[in-house]
C-alpha cells in the first residue's frame, strides 16, 4: 500500500500496485509518481533486433535515442492530460508510461466523476493527442525550414535510426492517431466510456470500452501479421497490455464495492482510554500488531491515535495523557457499508483507521495496515468456497 496518504487513495492501492508490478519507478515530479512500464524494454529489444539486423551494430546508439524519443513523447502526452485534468478539478496522482501513452494512478471516484462530465472528459482526453499534434507540427515546420520536408513522405520504415528528426515527427503522428481510436484505455476510448457512462453504470461502461480496446488490439496484431508490418503487431501488443491492466483495475474496484466492512473488519483489537498515559499506550502498542488505536470512554468512541503520534508526543513533550494527543477528527462506518464507500470517507480526511459501529457500539476497526492482508485472504476464501460448491 502506498504510505504517502496525501498523494494516494489507499483503498485502491491494490489496483495501482498491479500497475507498479511491471513498472520501474522513475521520478516523483510535482507530487506525482512517474513510472516506466516494462513494455519499453520490449520496444527496445524489438528495435535492436530489427535495426541491428538491418544496418549492423553501428545503429545501437541511435536505437537507444529513438526509444528515448518515444518515452519523451509519451511523457509529454501524459503531462498534457495532467495539466488539463488539474485545471478541470481532477488532479492525477501519478501515471505509468507505456509506448502508446500512459495509465493514470489515482482515485477512481474522481475518475468516475470526471467521466460523467462529458465536456470535461473530452477536454482531458484530447489534451494528450493535442500535445503530440503540436510536437509533430513543430517538427514538420523545422524540417520545412531546413529544406528537408521531403523526408516526411510516407515510406516505410517511418521510424528509423537513419533520420531521428523525421522519426520524432512520425512517433508523435502515430501517437496522435492511435490515441484517437475508440479503444479504452486510449484517449478515444475515454471519450467512448464517458458517452456510455451516461446510459449505464460507470464500471459496466468501462468494461465495454476495455472490451473494444481488446478487439482493436487483436485487429492490429492480425493486420500486422497479414501485411507483415511488425510495427502494427507491436502497437496491438501494447494496446492489449494496457487494456488488460485496466480490466484488472476495474475488476478490483467492482470487488471492493461488493465487500462490506463486516467482511474484513478486525473484531479482536486493542483500545485505549483517554485517561491512559502515553507511556502505557506505547507499552500496549509494543505488545500488539496495531499501528492505530480507537480511544474509548465508557463505551463511546471519542477519538483515534496512532503509534507514531504516541512516539512523537513522548519525544517532544514527555509523558502525558492520550486525551491530549488523540485526534477527534475521525469517520465511522456501519457493518453493511461497502469498503469502497467507507474508505472514500476515510481518505478524504487523510486518516488511517476507520471504526465500524453497530447501534452506536464499536464492533470492529479497519486500518490501512491490515487492509491488503484481509483482502487477499477474503479473495482466497471466496475462491475456495466457489470451488467446493462446483465440486458438490
Amino acid at each position: 500500500v502506498f504510505r504517502d496518504r496525501q498523494c494516494t487513495v489507499a483503498v485502491w492501492s491494490a489496483a495501482t500496485r498491479k500497475m507498479r508490478n511491471w513498472s520501474v519507478f522513475t521520478v516523483r515530479f510535482g507530487g506525482r509518481e512517474i513510472r516506466i512500464h516494462l513494455t519499453f524494454v520490449v520496444l527496445l529489444l524489438f528495435l535492436l533486433l530489427v535495426e541491428v539486423s538491418r544496418s549492423g551494430p553501428r545503429v545501437i546508439t541511435r536505437v537507444f535515442i529513438i526509444t528515448g524519443l518515444i518515452l519523451l513523447s509519451a511523457m509529454l502526452h501524459e503531462f498534457g492530460h495532467v495539466w488539463v485534468s488539474t485545471r478541470q478539478g481532477f488532479p492525477i496522482k501519478g501515471f505509468v508510461l507505456l509506448p502508446i501513452g500512459g495509465l493514470t494512478m489515482g482515485d477512481p471516484s474522481a475518475q468516475e466523476e470526471s467521466a460523467r462530465n462529458l465536456r470535461k472528459e473530452i477536454f482531458i482526453a484530447l489534451a494528450g493527442p493535442l500535445v503530440n499534434a503540436v510536437l509533430a507540427g513543430v517538427t514538420a515546420a523545422f524540417l520545412l525550414a531546413m529544406g528537408a520536408a521531403g523526408s516526411l513522405r510516407v515510406k516505410p520504415p517511418l521510424v528509423t535510426p537513419g533520420n531521428l528528426i523525421t522519426s520524432f515527427f512520425w512517433i508523435n503522428a502515430c501517437l496522435l492517431v492511435v490515441n484517437l481510436l475508440p479503444a479504452y484505455p486510449l484517449d478515444g476510448g475515454r471519450i467512448l466510456r464517458a458517452i456510455l457512462s451516461r446510459r449505464m453504470d460507470f464500471r459496466l461502461a468501462t468494461r465495454r470500452a476495455v472490451s473494444l480496446g481488446q478487439i482493436f488490439a487483436g485487429l492490429f496484431m492480425l493486420a500486422g501479421a497479414a501485411l507483415n508490418i511488425q510495427w502494427l503487431m507491436l502497437i496491438g501488443f501494447f494496446i492489449f497490455i494496457a487494456a488488460q491492466m485496466e480490466e484488472r483495475t476495474v475488476m478490483f474496484q467492482t470487488v471492493v464495492e461488493a465487500v462490506q466492512m463486516e467482511d474484513i473488519m478486525l473484531t479482536e483489537f486493542s483500545i485505549l482510554s483517554p485517561a491512559d498515559t502515553l507511556e502505557d499506550a506505547l507499552n500496549k502498542a509494543v505488545h500488539c500488531l496495531q499501528d492505530d488505536f480507537p480511544v474509548v470512554r465508557g463505551g463511546d468512541l471519542v477519538g483515534v491515535i496512532t503509534r507514531q503520534t504516541i512516539v512523537d508526543r513522548l519525544r517532544a513533550e514527555g509523558n502525558g495523557y492520550v486525551q491530549g494527543a488523540m485526534s477527534k477528527a475521525f469517520e465511522i462506518a456501519s457493518r453493511t457499508e461497502s469498503l469502497g464507500s467507507a474508505f472514500r470517507k476515510l481518505t478524504s480526511r487523510g486518516l488511517s483507521l476507520i471504526p465500524v459501529v453497530d447501534q452506536e457500539r464499536l464492533v470492529g476497526i479497519v486500518t490501512l495496515q491490515h487492509l491488503m492482508h484481509s483482502m487477499g485472504l477474503l479473495n482466497e476464501s471466496r475462491r475456495l468456497r466457489r470451488r467446493m460448491e462446483e465440486q458438490s
